[in-house]
C-alpha cells in the first residue's frame, strides 16, 4: 500500500481526531480546515419542557456543554464520535443511531412513547439536514438552539503552495463542499479526489474538475475513510 496524502478540512479540533485515524491507517494527513467555529455570543439556554438533547455534531456538543452546566438528560447523538464526545462531557444516558439525519429522527421516533416533551437540537445556525422537521413529521414536538455558526476558514500562502501534492481530500459537510468548489475556480486542483461523507456532502462540487468525487456509502466517517485506498 502506497502512502497517500490526505487533506483534512473539517474544522478543529475535529480536524486533529481525522488526522489521528487517517495516520493509523499509514497515510500522511495534512491538516488545513476550510471552515473555522464561531460560537453565538450570548445565548441563553431554556431547559423548561425539554425531556431529551438531540445532537448531530461534537461541535453541537462542545457548544452546549460551555453554555449550560446540565449533563441529567437523555440525549439522541447521530453517529459513534458525537455519542463519544457526549459521553466524554459526563452524559449518561446516550443513543447514538449510527447514521445521519434521516436516521437520527426515525431513532428517536421509534422511542416516541418515553418522550414527555420537547427534542432540543442544539447546533449550528446552518444545520446540515432538518432534524426539528423531521420529528415534527413524526408528531414529535422539538426545537433548534443556534449555539455556533461555521465560516469559510483562509489557508496560509504555505498551505495553498502544498495542495498540489495532496491525492485526495476529506470533506464532512456540504459547506465545506461549497467552500472547496469556490476555492478551485482560483486554483485548480484537477488531481485531485475527492472523498465525501454522503451525497448530499458531494453535490457542490458537480460542476468542478477534479480527478475522482466518491461518496461514502454509509454517512460515517469510517467508511469515508475506507474510500482512500479504493
Amino acid at each position: 500500500m502506497s502512502v497517500r496524502k490526505i487533506w483534512i478540512t473539517r474544522a478543529q479540533p475535529a480536524a486533529e481526531a481525522t488526522a489521528a485515524r487517517v495516520r493509523a491507517l499509514g497515510h500522511e494527513p495534512f491538516v488545513a480546515p476550510l471552515l473555522a467555529v464561531q460560537p453565538v455570543e450570548g445565548v441563553e439556554v431554556d431547559l423548561r419542557g425539554v425531556c431529551a438533547l438531540a445532537f448531530t455534531s461534537a461541535n453541537g456538543v462542545r457548544a452546549f456543554i460551555e453554555a449550560t452546566p446540565e449533563r441529567s438528560l437523555r440525549v439522541f447523538a447521530v453517529g459513534a464520535a458525537t455519542a463519544q464526545a457526549v459521553r466524554a462531557a459526563g452524559f449518561k444516558n446516550v443513543l447514538s443511531a449510527d447514521g445521519d439525519v434521516e436516521a437520527l429522527a426515525k431513532g428517536i421516533a421509534a422511542r416516541k412513547r418515553d418522550l414527555k416533551g420537547c427534542v432540543l437540537h442544539p447546533g449550528a445556525a446552518e444545520p446540515a439536514g432538518d432534524l426539528v422537521g423531521a420529528l415534527e413529521a413524526h408528531g414529535i414536538e422539538a426545537k433548534r438552539l443556534v449555539l455556533y455558526d461555521t465560516g469559510p476558514a483562509e489557508l496560509t500562502a504555505e498551505e495553498l503552495a502544498a495542495l498540489p501534492e495532496i491525492d485526495a481530500v476529506l470533506l464532512h459537510s456540504p459547506k465545506a463542499s461549497q467552500v472547496l468548489a469556490a476555492m478551485l475556480k482560483e486554483t485548480p486542483l484537477p488531481g485531485l479526489r475527492a472523498l465525501c461523507l454522503s451525497k448530499a456532502v458531494m453535490k457542490p462540487l458537480a460542476r468542478t474538475r477534479m480527478a475522482a468525487k466518491v461518496f461514502a456509502p454509509f454517512p460515517l466517517e469510517a467508511a469515508l475513510l475506507n474510500l482512500i485506498d479504493r
